[in-house]
C-alpha cells in the first residue's frame, strides 16, 4: 500500500484526467474505484475532516438519486448525509485524493498537485 490514495470512478473524464497526472507525475497511487468499494463511515468522516467540508459540501446535488432521497432538506444531520452517502456513493464528488494526512477534490484535477 502507497501514502496515496485515489477514490476514483473511470467513467468520469476529471477522475480519469487526475489519475494520468498523478501517473504522469511519478506519483504511485492505490485505486480506489468507490462505487464497486466505498469508503465506510469512519473513512467518510476522516476524508471530511481533511477536505474541510461539511457531508453536503462532497455530495453531488445534481444526482437523481440527491432529490429522489429528499437530501436537501436542511433537518437532515451530518450522520444521516453520511449514511446516504455510503448507501449511494454515486452521490460522493468524484475525484478525491488522500495523502500523507492531506485530501484534496480533483476539481480542477490539478487541484491534488497541492498535497506534494
Amino acid at each position: 500500500m502507497t501514502d496515496t490514495v485515489i477514490y476514483h470512478n473511470p467513467r468520469c473524464s476529471k477522475s480519469r484526467q487526475t489519475l494520468e497526472l498523478l501517473n504522469e507525475r511519478g506519483i504511485d497511487a492505490d485505486v480506489i474505484e468507490y462505487l464497486k468499494s466505498p469508503p465506510d463511515e469512519h473513512m467518510l468522516e476522516h476524508i471530511l475532516d481533511l477536505l474541510g467540508m461539511q457531508p453536503r459540501e462532497l455530495m453531488r446535488t445534481g444526482e437523481p438519486e440527491y432529490r429522489e432521497l429528499g437530501l436537501d432538506d436542511r433537518s437532515l444531520d451530518r450522520r444521516q448525509l453520511i449514511a446516504a452517502m455510503i448507501e449511494h456513493p454515486k452521490l460522493i464528488q468524484r475525484p478525491i485524493v488522500v495523502s500523507k494526512g492531506k485530501a484534496a477534490l480533483g476539481r480542477p484535477p490539478e487541484d491534488v498537485l497541492d498535497l506534494f
